[in-house]
Order: structure tokens, then C-alpha cells, then sequence
């Protein structure tokens, strides 16, 4: 499969970065504007800032140059999110396979659109949703699926940051949808893919933190908090405790693996592999595209709910802490 990767900021040399590794798949050209930077940006993830080694691969100005190659199969959308629904169905039309970095759009509108282009091209879109093939969560979508801890009383999701310094159109919430929209994406994403949507919600916060509850109409509680409130110094932290009825799985990245704590006082490390997640990811939706199999591990329908459901929360937050009943999403 010769893939295109359309942007190279933070997360484009990311993706980039990982395609080089992936099996049967051929980095084959990079789509970037005259006007945007080319050295390596910062990020918040380890490795970010290794040197990316783009020698001997074709670099286009415009994303319409790639798209009338008949060589290229599919497109890695790693452009700013307010750009993300033109440029995917564009590429749909054009007959190509897309791969949209998080979040899916800015509104459920424009991914109904995007939706809609894939399903009229015969193409596959698929959102990187990195979370669902993250090792250290997929002890957690093992136990929930599985059983294997019976049932689950609470979930709760962590995940903050500072504002970041890179991609000066992050800050612009007319292009991001701000920090809350762009980094709980993330959570909200992992609760539909665990839980389905909930009945209905309540959040507390301002405009770069949010702190939610979701109600499932049964006595789990699920809550979600973070953003980009913090000083710029603090260092970027995730994690997650789920209690179920036999045990508690919990992991931070404050030095805290995955860990099991069984009912029975037993204690023990709980790992989903030591794969990169983005190869993970990168190489599920390269194996989709190449079988001709939806990507059920990461479905479009799913990452749409998680824009509409994002929003929502938006919503209560300006409610300050009413239940918010969700409806049709």
C-alpha cells in the first residue's frame, strides 16, 4: 500500500515516522505547503523530536497533487481539525482511502459528511483514535469485553496537560475546538468504545478545563477531567482506574504502569504489549485497507458519536453541573 501523509507538524512526523516502520507499506509521498515549517516541532510524547529521514521521498505542495496520482492508495490526514471534512471527502471522492488524524471534524454535520463520501466512494475512512490501541488501556478493553472482572462499577478518566506550544492553530478554537474538544476527544472516544453513548451527562469547568460525569442508567459511574489548564512546565499526563467487582485496574503515566489489583490481594502488572500505539494503528488501518475489511476496531459511526458527545459535554459545562439528558446524538 503507497500512502500519501498530508501536513508534517506534530502529529504528521509522528505518523510518518511510524509508517517507515510498518511492513508492506510505502511511505510514497508527503503533502506539504510552501508556507509550512519543515523542522521537526515540538510535541508531548517521547521520541517526538527524533530525526525524521525524508530523503528520497516526493514532497508536494498541495494535497490535489496526490490526489491525481494513481499510484497513491490512501491518505494520512494530518492537518489542522477545521480543515479535516473538506480535505477527507476530497480524497474519497478522488477514489483514495483516508486515514483522519483526532478529532474526526469540528460537528457532527461535517462528519456526517465525511461519513457519507466513504460510503458513497466504496472507500475506507478511518480516525486515528490512538487510545484504542494504546498498550496501557487495552488491559482495561480486555476486562470490560472479557468479563473477566465481572461487572464494572466505575471508570474514571484523567487526561491534562499545558497549552500546547506547537501548531499555533491549536489555540484558535474556530480551528481546534479548543483544548477540551482536542484532548478529551481521547476519553469520551474510549467510553463510547467501552460503553456505547450514555443517557445523559453533567460537566463543571471553563473553557481549557472540564471535569464530567457520564450516566449510563445503571449504578456504574463514569467520569471524565482534564484540559490544557496547567502551568507551562507540567508535563503531559493520562491515566485511567476502572473498579470492577473482582478487582481494580489502574494506570497513570506519573510512573504508574498498568497494574491488576485482584480481589483477592493479589497484585500484578497488566501489560497490552510493548508495540508502538501509532504503529499499532497505522498498520490496523494499512491491514483494513489491504483486506477490504471495515475498520470495526476503530468505526467512523464510533468517532462521529465522539465529536456529537464531545460537544455535548461542552454544552452541560455551561450548565454548571445540570443533568443534561442526551438524546439522539
Amino acid at each position: 500500500m503507497r500512502i500519501a501523509v498530508v501536513g508534517l507538524g506534530f502529529m504528521g512526523t509522528t505518523h510518518a515516522r511510524a509508517w517507515q516502520k510498518i511492513p508492506g507499506a510505502q511511505l510514497a509521498a508527503i503533502v506539504l505547503p510552501p508556507t509550512e515549517d519543515t523542522t521537526v516541532p515540538i510535541g508531548n510524547l517521547p521520541g517526538h523530536a527524533e530525526p525524521l529521514d525524508l530523503s528520497g521521498i516526493p514532497v508536494r505542495p498541495q494535497l490535489q497533487d496526490v490526489l491525481n496520482d494513481p499510484a497513491i492508495d490512501a491518505v494520512d490526514l494530518c492537518l489542522p481539525t477545521d480543515l479535516h471534512a473538506q480535505a477527507a471527502v476530497d480524497a474519497l471522492e478522488a477514489g483514495k482511502h483516508v486515514l483522519v488524524e483526532k478529532p474526526m471534524a469540528l460537528n457532527g454535520e461535517d462528519c456526517d459528511r465525511m461519513m457519507a463520501a466513504a460510503r458513497s466512494a466504496g472507500r475506507l475512512l478511518m480516525v486515528g483514535h490512538v487510545i484504542r490501541f494504546w498498550g496501557a488501556y487495552l488491559p482495561l478493553i480486555e476486562a470490560l469485553r472479557s468479563g473477566s472482572l465481572g461487572r464494572l462499577r466505575s471508570l474514571d478518566l484523567r487526561r491534562q496537560c499545558a497549552a500546547p506550544a506547537w501548531g499555533g492553530w491549536l489555540s484558535d478554537p474556530k480551528r481546534s475546538g479548543g483544548g477540551v474538544f482536542d484532548l478529551l476527544i481521547h476519553d469520551v472516544d474510549l467510553c463510547i468504545d467501552l460503553l456505547g453513548a450514555p443517557q445523559a451527562v453533567a460537566a463543571t469547568g471553563d473553557a481549557d478545563y472540564l471535569a464530567a460525569n457520564l450516566y449510563y442508567g445503571d449504578t456504574t459511574s463514569v467520569t471524565i477531567c482534564g484540559g490544557w489548564h496547567d502551568a507551562p512546565a507540567y508535563p503531559f499526563s493520562m491515566g485511567y482506574t476502572a473498579r470492577f467487582d473482582e478487582g481494580t485496574v489502574e494506570f497513570s503515566t506519573d510512573g504508574k504502569p498498568a497494574r491488576l489489583y485482584r480481589s483477592n490481594g493479589e497484585v500484578e502488572q497488566a501489560s497490552g504489549g510493548a508495540v508502538d500505539a501509532f504503529e499499532a494503528e497505522l498498520s490496523y488501518f494499512a491491514e483494513c485497507v489491504r483486506s477490504g475489511h471495515k475498520a470495526e476496531r476503530c468505526r467512523m459511526e464510533d468517532s462521529a458519536l465522539a465529536v456529537r458527545l464531545t460537544r455535548k459535554l461542552a454544552e452541560a459545562r455551561a450548565e454548571r453541573g445540570k443533568v443534561i439528558e442526551c438524546g439522539e446524538l
